[in-house]
């Protein structure tokens, strides 16, 4: 027998045991490491948390914000307060009702230092979390607030199965997670997928989905098959080369989506020679980004810290070309000389040492490619290292023991990049800084004027591009692939399950 013939028969198998159950399967490239908001690190993990946890607010099909686990907000008049009243009609997956005190226990465990989260910076800007009653919280901010509820999207935690605000990585709540979202855990499986049934008491519920399944399916030729032949209901990232199968199967609907986030090469600026803004400006010269981006996907590139559909984006600064002659001049400016065919100084080789995190889809297609493109130009580099979460935190966020990676942003809806950028950003591990742009990022945070928040954005977007702590890549097109029998199907632009309370499966 064929082994194609045994592996459709296979799908086939799949297609007609799952069927009985009717539960809504899809697809991830690796199955999250960690099931806890504080610690999220990849899109994988936020599309599950998604369907787990909630905020105080989130996004309409048309972007605009609303209530989720708020109630209503009343912000003072001088906008340095707000009162939040909470839903009193949600209950946790375990059956504990949500309250206020959760609310106050999630800021005060992402402000913690020794929670030690990534997430903390999502709110730096509230000085004080303060329940006023069981279902109301009162909130301080350190400046004005135009409109507080827009940052209110981060997820809340249940505050009494935590001993304290100082959150470790390693607590059982990453294996054991309960949240108010629509959908519980239910188990983890041998084969690394996961097993979620709809929760009760939740502050949304999808009645038509009784069941999520993730699968991991980490060999990418298999999962257009999977969806073709009924084996699973979504993928969430259709690669390119599958498109034009999918879009012929009547039974299979494509989603665009562009997620907000773009791809970067980032330098470590705490020492030579990448303290040299003419070697880094040089490096940037010598790489093709659409020829980087064509293996991997369809996208934009971009010239600087935003996308192009953002109201920060600066389209007059233009991407940066490929320029070997500017890249040459740049780097004789700096002391360098090319003898052998290789850019040197003072006798040592101009030699890349790159890192980039093995949970980043691509990374490895992209980091052989900018390998062959910079040796082809004279610059050594060392084989690229891809390494674990652990060694991603300890190596690049504390020890700063590296020279460049490559990586990737993701933001939300606020487009916030202070962190990034800021000379006291907790996120700017390559140690970047311009007194300008802090200044500029300084004038957005505070104002109260959309306008001179967006003047003030565009010029960031400007200097940091001439700056060039990063070399920007790219934003990826993105399409999603659900089959029909799902209907009401929106993608959210950030994130992946949203609005998945109001899909339906199987309905006319």
């Amino acid at each position: 027998m064929r082994l194609s013939t045994v592996i459709i028969g296979t799908f086939a198998a799949l297609a007609a045991t799952s069927a009985e159950a009717a539960p809504f399967r899809y697809i991830e490239d690796r199955a999250p490491a960690i099931i806890d908001p504080l610690f999220t690190t990849t899109m994988g993990e936020a599309r599950l948390q998604e369907l787990v946890f909630d905020g105080l607010y989130t996004d309409d099909r048309n972007l605009r914000s609303t209530p989720l686990l708020a109630k209503s907000i009343r912000v003072a008049d001088d906008r340095l307060s707000a009162e939040v009243t909470l839903r009193s009609d949600v209950r946790w997956h375990d059956g504990q009702p949500f309250t206020a005190d959760d609310v106050v226990f999630t800021i005060q465990a992402m402000q913690d230092p020794g929670t030690l989260s990534p997430e903390g910076a999502r709110v730096a800007w509230i000085t004080n979390a303060e329940a006023i009653g069981s279902h109301a919280v009162r909130l301080t901010f350190d400046r004005p607030q135009p409109n507080p509820a827009d940052r209110l999207y981060f997820k809340i935690l249940p505050a009494h199965v935590f001993k304290g605000t100082a959150v470790r990585r390693d607590d059982p709540f990453h294996t054991r997670p309960i949240g108010t979202g629509p959908f519980r855990i239910e188990r983890f499986e041998t084969d690394h997928s996961i097993s979620l049934s709809a929760a009760e008491g939740s502050s949304r519920t999808a009645d038509s989905l009784t069941e999520v399944v993730m699968r991991e399916v980490s060999d990418k030729s298999y999962q257009a098959k999977l969806i073709l032949y009924e084996s699973v209901e979504a993928l969430v990232r259709v690669l390119p080369r599958d498109l034009a199968i999918l879009q012929a199967d009547r039974n299979i609907e494509l989603y665009p989506y562009q997620t907000n986030s773009w791809w970067y090469v980032g330098f470590n600026q705490r020492a030579a020679p990448w303290d040299d803004t003419r070697v880094r400006e040089a490096l940037s010269l010598l790489i093709d980004s659409r020829g980087l981006l064509s293996p991997v996907g369809t996208g934009e590139p971009v010239s600087g810290p935003y996308v192009p559909s953002s109201p920060y984006y600066n389209h007059d600064v233009p991407v940066r070309q490929r320029d070997p002659a500017r890249a040459s001049a740049l780097l004789q400016e700096a002391g360098y000389s090319r003898d052998g065919g290789t850019w040197s100084k003072a006798g040592k080789p101009l030699t890349v040492r790159l890192v980039s995190p093995k949970g980043l889809e691509s990374a490895q297609e992209v980091a052989i490619n900018l390998q062959s493109m910079l040796q082809g130009a004279g610059v050594q580099v060392d084989n690229p290292r891809f390494v674990d979460e652990a060694e991603w935190k300890r190596r690049v966020w504390r020890e700063q023991e590296f020279e460049l990676v490559l990586s990737q942003w993701s933001f939300d809806r606020t487009e916030d990049v202070r962190q990034q950028f800021h000379s006291s950003g907790t996120r700017n591990f390559g140690a970047y800084a311009n007194p300008e742009v802090d200044r500029l990022l300084d004038e957005a945070r505070d104002t109260l004027d959309p306008q001179a928040k967006k003047t003030a954005l565009r010029e960031v977007h400007k200097l940091v591009a001439a700056d060039t702590p990063m070399i920007f890549l790219w934003t990826l097109d993105s399409y999603s692939a659900v089959r029909s029998d799902i209907r009401n199907v929106a993608i959210h632009p950030f994130y992946f399950f949203t609005w998945i309370s109001e899909w339906t499966f199987g309905a006319g």
